[in-house]
């Protein structure tokens, strides 16, 4: 079993910067994927940003240049650090743990709200 926690949301003003944080324990393979899914009020949870344990990473189109995943694998844990937010960026940001790119295994993190207002 594994277990994800997401931190670092929060209200920020247009332009500003947020980092959330998602740490992972339990039963890690090597071979995992984790990733940032939001949520916005009428829409669909969409990826946002994720990253193998090699490294390699994805964007979607709405965040490149904005956003960055990196991740550290001796903590098991995943960062977005997201700079010259929108108010579209306003959503619930979830984690998302997978034992790799075509596992059936899942796990989902509560979410955090981030919220881009003056």
């Amino acid at each position: 079993q594994v277990q994800v926690a997401e931190s670092g949301g929060g209200l920020v003003q247009p332009g500003g910067s947020l980092r959330l944080s998602c740490a992972a324990s339990g039963s890690i393979v090597s071979t995992n994927v984790m990733g940032w899914y939001r949520l916005a009020p009428g829409n669909k949870r969409d990826l946002v940003a994720s990253i193998t344990g090699g490294g390699t990473s994805m964007y979607a189109d709405s965040v490149k240049g904005r956003f960055t995943i990196s991740r550290d694998n001796a903590q098991n844990t995943v960062y977005l650090q997201m700079n010259s937010l929108k108010p579209e960026d306003t959503a619930v940001y979830y984690c998302r743990y997978t034992n790799g790119p075509l596992s059936g295994y899942i796990v989902w993190g509560q979410g955090t709200q981030v919220t881009v207002s003056s």
